[in-house]
C-alpha cells in the first residue's frame, strides 16, 4: 500500500508518480483494440464515464487513433494522463530517441505524462535510459518508466539512473502476484501497475472470486480489481466493450473484507498469460 494509501472512492482518484505528476490509479489499457473506430470509441466512452488514464505504446498501433479520441473530447488534456512505450526493436539512445519523436507525432500532442520501456533488453538498458531521461528532461514526458521489469533488472537500472522509474508495469492478478516485486517497488517509491489484472476475463472461472463477487453483487472482475486497488497497485484493465468498460469502473462502492482478502491473496500460482522478463527478449523483438 502506498504511504498515504488508497481513496478509492472514484476513477479520479490518484496517485503522485513522480513530483507534480498525479496519476488515476484505474486506468483504460488500449492494447489489442484497433487504430480506427474501435480504440476512439474505447476511448471516448472512458474518457466520457470519468477514465482519466489513457495507456497506449508504439507496438499497439493505435496511437493516432488515441490521439483523436482525445482532441475529441471536451475533457481537459491537463486532466488526463496519457502513457505510452518504446518498443524493443527501438530501444537503444538514437532509436528510442527517435520512436519517442514518432509516438508523439502519432499521438499528436506536444508532450506525454508517462514514457515507459516495454521490456528489458538485455545490453541496451543502460543507453535507452540514457535517452529516457533526456526526454524527461526537455519535459516532452513528465515521467518515466519501465514495463514487465522484475526486482534484479529494477536494482540494474536503478544503479546507472540518474532519475528512478515512476512505475513498472507488469503482469499482476490474483494467480500471479509477485509480493516480493510488490515489496520492492513500495520500498523503492515506484508505483506498480497491473497488465491483464482480470487476467484476460479468466478471472471468472475461479470459484473463490466468483464466490466472493456473488457476495456483493458483483462481478469476478470487479472484485479482482478492487483487491489490486486496495492493495496500492495500479491497473488498466482493457476492453473494447462499452459493457466492460463500464463494468471495469464500477469497483468504487464496496470494499473487500480483510478475510476476503487475505482468501484473494491465498490464490497466488506464479502463473503467467504473457511472457516471462528474463525470456521474452529471448525470443525476439
Amino acid at each position: 500500500m502506498t504511504k498515504s494509501g488508497p481513496l478509492l472512492t472514484s476513477l479520479d482518484d490518484r496517485v503522485e508518480i513522480a513530483p507534480g505528476v498525479r496519476m488515476a490509479r484505474l486506468g483504460l489499457g488500449t492494447y489489442k483494440s484497433a487504430e480506427g473506430p474501435d480504440v476512439e470509441g474505447e476511448v471516448s466512452y472512458g474518457l466520457h464515464l470519468g477514465y482519466r488514464h489513457i495507456d497506449t505504446a508504439a507496438l499497439y498501433g493505435n496511437e493516432r487513433g488515441v490521439g483523436r479520441a482525445l482532441r475529441a473530447s471536451d475533457v481537459s488534456r491537463d486532466d488526463v494522463t496519457v502513457a505510452t512505450k518504446v518498443w524493443n526493436s527501438d530501444q537503444g539512445y538514437v532509436s528510442t530517441l527517435k520512436a519517442f519523436a514518432a509516438s508523439l507525432e502519432r499521438l499528436g500532442l506536444d508532450y506525454v505524462d508517462v514514457y515507459l520501456i516495454h521490456w528489458p533488453i538485455p545490453g541496451l538498458m543502460r543507453e535507452t535510459w540514457r535517452a529516457m531521461e533526456e526526454i524527461h528532461e526537455s519535459g516532452r514526458a513528465r515521467a518515466i518508466g519501465v514495463c514487465n521489469f522484475l526486482v534484479h533488472q529494477l536494482e540494474e537500472l536503478r544503479a546507472f539512473a540518474n532519475v528512478g522509474p515512476a512505475i513498472d508495469q507488469v503482469e499482476h492478478h490474483v494467480r500471479l502476484q509477485q509480493p516480493d516485486l510488490r515489496d520492492y517497488c513500495v520500498e523503492h517509491g515506484i508505483t506498480l501497475q497491473a497488465w491483464a489484472p482480470i487476467m484476460r476475463g479468466r478471472v471468472g472461472e475461479i470459484g473463490e472470486i466468483a464466490e466472493i463477487a456473488s457476495r456483493h453483487g458483483k462481478t469476478p472482475a470487479q472484485v479482482s480489481l478492487r483487491w489490486i486497488l486496495q492493495h496500492g497497485v495500479t491497473a488498466i484493465p482493457k476492453s473494447v466493450h462499452h459493457e466492460r468498460v463500464a463494468e471495469n469502473a464500477g469497483v468504487f462502492d464496496f470494499e473487500l473484507s480483510p478475510e476476503e482478502m487475505a482468501a484473494l491473496d491465498g490464490l497466488d500460482r506464479g502463473d503467467r498469460i504473457g511472457g516471462h522478463p528474463d525470456q521474452f527478449a529471448m525470443m525476439g523483438t
